[in-house]
């Protein structure tokens, strides 16, 4: 298998089936075995909530889900197809963004940079140089804000000047943007105040309807509860629950958890 690749050439399904599934994750980390033959799939536009304590696995399955890590064992498949990720480039290639809790941006870098990092449109190329199409940055990083009902001020604001909620806006309107398939939010609500975390939630739900599935990787059960279509509970590196939310409670949830 090559990195980023499919190793199927069976068409992708849309029948019900799992858009995205991690089949008996194993990872070890220095003798450590920080997941245990996990599986977790994702359905289509659905919002899945991965939570459990400190030191439960969510961090290296979201590792291993973005392509920042691959697994000792177990397989992972993507639109019915085995795929395997030597980067996180290989898993955005398919549609798969990650938000990390603490590196989402670059912080000294304007808005219009943020979104199209990695992906920047060029005016023209030569041999590997191109020259970097400044004015369709800023006119559609804008653009991709306002999709989101978010209004600052110029695309050359550096992100480093902007609050938390801001920044994860920025980051979701980039996920837009690029039609992902995937978004994965590590503790995107962490630190944020009451109407900055209500504005991520909506626009959890915002993507939902736009066909993008999510994973919500979260400490705080309120904040994930209400936008979740179901639950996924891990605890030292297994998984040892899934329910749809209407099954269970917040309580019945922080039983397991603690």
């Amino acid at each position: 298998m090559t990195p980023g690749t499919e190793t199927s050439s069976s068409p992708a399904q849309d029948d019900g089936s799992p858009l995205m599934q991690g089949v008996n994750l194993h990872k070890w980390y220095k003798g450590v075995h920080a997941l245990k033959g996990v599986d977790f799939d994702l359905g289509r536009s659905e919002v899945v909530g991965l939570v459990g304590d400190n030191g439960a696995g969510k961090s290296t399955l979201i590792k291993i889900l973005s392509g920042a890590h691959e697994p000792d064992d177990g397989r992972m498949l993507f639109e019915g197809r085995e795929v395997r990720f030597g980067s996180p480039r290989d898993a955005m290639a398919l549609g798969i963004e990650t938000i990390y809790q603490y590196n989402a941006m670059v912080p000294q870098m304007s808005i219009a940079r943020n979104i199209f990092i990695g992906r920047e449109p060029v005016r023209f190329r030569i041999g590997p140089f191109g020259l970097l199409d400044v004015p369709k940055m800023a006119r559609e990083s804008m653009e991709a804000l306002r999709d989101v009902d978010l209004h600052l001020r110029s695309p050359d604001t550096p992100v480093d000047e902007l609050s938390g909620g801001e920044r994860q806006g920025v980051t979701i309107a980039r996920a837009m943007y690029f039609k992902t398939k995937v978004m994965i939010l590590d503790e995107p609500t962490n630190h944020l105040s009451i109407k900055e975390t209500n504005k991520v939630l909506g626009w959890v739900e915002e993507m939902k309807d736009q066909g993008i599935t999510s994973i919500f990787i979260t400490h705080n059960l309120h904040h994930v509860y209400p936008i979740a279509d179901r639950l996924v509970v891990l605890a030292r590196g297994e998984k040892i629950a899934q329910t749809r939310k209407d099954d269970t409670t917040i309580e019945e949830l922080t039983d397991l958890i603690v």
